[in-house]
């Protein structure tokens, strides 16, 4: 009896599938209206955006370093004491200002000394030379021989060589005394003063700092692949460089130097850019953002770069036909930036399909969602 019972249980299981299939099988009214009339995939829900036409810079991002052009130590050159100090730390500066007096009462009584021998100098030869002119006279009249002319134009020689020498001498002093005098050897901004007067400076001793602060530069590294680019750039005229403190605004210098040799172990090469730094917006050692303009790209058209699609087959975007289906189009990306991207391969009349790519196949329908006015 129990077996009779699992085969009746058997048999009703088969006439419920066998039942099931066949209302799967047969085509209803609700799968039509899934598929449509002729049983194609539904249209791909999308949104398109039109490119834009603009100039697209290429620019290169690196972070550099605030660096002054010049930057001079300032120390004595002579053992002596500190007179006065005419400066003050921080101070503005132009070149030749006076900044320091040491005590130079040596060197002037040796400068005065310097000048008293030339003096007897020139007392010696006026009176050998006198004794010549009456040699002569005398020679001329056959009182004396030729030998004593001679002797005395020795004398004159000697003379004049003696007071070159001391003349000599004497510059010699006066140079020697100007280095109690130190003055600014170029314009800037002063640093930290580490005498004061009364101070026993040695040559081994340093006075203060001077920087200059305008124009600055900023040095900055950028990695060897760019390096062709840079040099052509160059080629061209003049590279614009655009440095930034935080969010400050932008200012803008001009490349000026491109390191002859690349760091072999980084890969990097060293460029500098200058600045013109009137407002001192820009202080030695700070750390700014900047952007190398190595290309301008004119007439480009932009997409955003989600609309970029790239696989196996390359790169590519979908375009809006007017029948209402997706075109494939090749691209090759120029320039990227932001959250755009510099294409060829399109004309810029296009409508490029960005949301809903991902479904798509080259001659799909599609269903525009939004249309976007423009790439942003």
């Amino acid at each position: 009896m129990q077996t009779k019972k699992l085969g009746y249980l058997a048999g009703a299981v088969v006439l419920v599938g066998a039942g099931a299939w066949y209302f799967n099988s047969t085509p209803g009214t609700d799968q039509k209206a899934r598929a449509g009339k002729d049983g194609a995939q539904p249209p791909t829900t999308v949104s398109v955006v039109a490119p834009l036409r603009q100039d697209v810079p290429v620019e290169l991002a690196a972070n550099g370093t605030v660096t002054p052009l010049q930057t001079v130590d300032l120390r004595a050159q002579t053992t002596a004491t500190i007179r006065q100090v005419h400066i003050k730390e921080g101070q503005f500066v132009k070149a030749g200002t006076l900044m320091f007096s040491l005590d130079d009462r040596s060197d002037v009584a040796n400068v005065d000394k310097a000048r008293a021998q030339v003096a007897r100098d020139q007392a010696s030869l006026a009176d050998v030379e006198r004794q010549l002119q009456r040699s002569q006279d005398l020679f001329a009249q056959k009182f004396i021989a030729q030998s004593a002319v001679d002797s005395l134009k020795s004398q004159v020689d000697a003379a004049r060589a003696a007071l070159l020498a001391d003349q000599a001498a004497v510059r010699a002093s006066r140079v020697s005394a100007g280095y109690a005098s130190i003055r600014a050897p170029l314009s800037g901004r002063v640093g930290a003063i580490n005498v004061y007067p009364g101070s026993l400076m040695q040559p081994a001793t340093s006075l203060t700092t001077i920087t200059q602060l305008d124009p600055i530069s900023v040095s900055f590294m950028l990695p060897e692949s760019s390096l062709g680019g840079l040099l052509a750039a160059q080629k061209n005229g003049k590279v614009m460089v655009q440095a930034s403190v935080g969010n400050a605004r932008p200012l803008t210098g001009k490349l000026s130097f491109v390191d002859n040799a690349v760091d072999a172990q980084s890969g990097t090469i060293r460029v500098k850019a200058e600045f013109d730094n009137r407002d001192s917006n820009l202080w030695p050692g700070q750390y700014v953002n900047t952007r190398v303009t190595v290309q301008t790209i004119k007439d480009a058209v932009v997409i955003p770069q989600q609309a970029i699609v790239t696989n196996a087959h390359g790169t590519f975007v979908y375009v809006a036909q007017q029948d209402q289906s997706a075109k494939l189009v090749p691209v090759a990306r120029l320039h990227a930036f932001g959250l755009n991207a510099a294409v060829s391969g399109l004309t810029g009349a296009e409508q490029v399909i960005t949301d809903g790519k991902q479904n798509l196949r080259p001659g799909g329908k599609i269903r525009l969602a939004k249309t976007t006015g423009s790439a942003t």
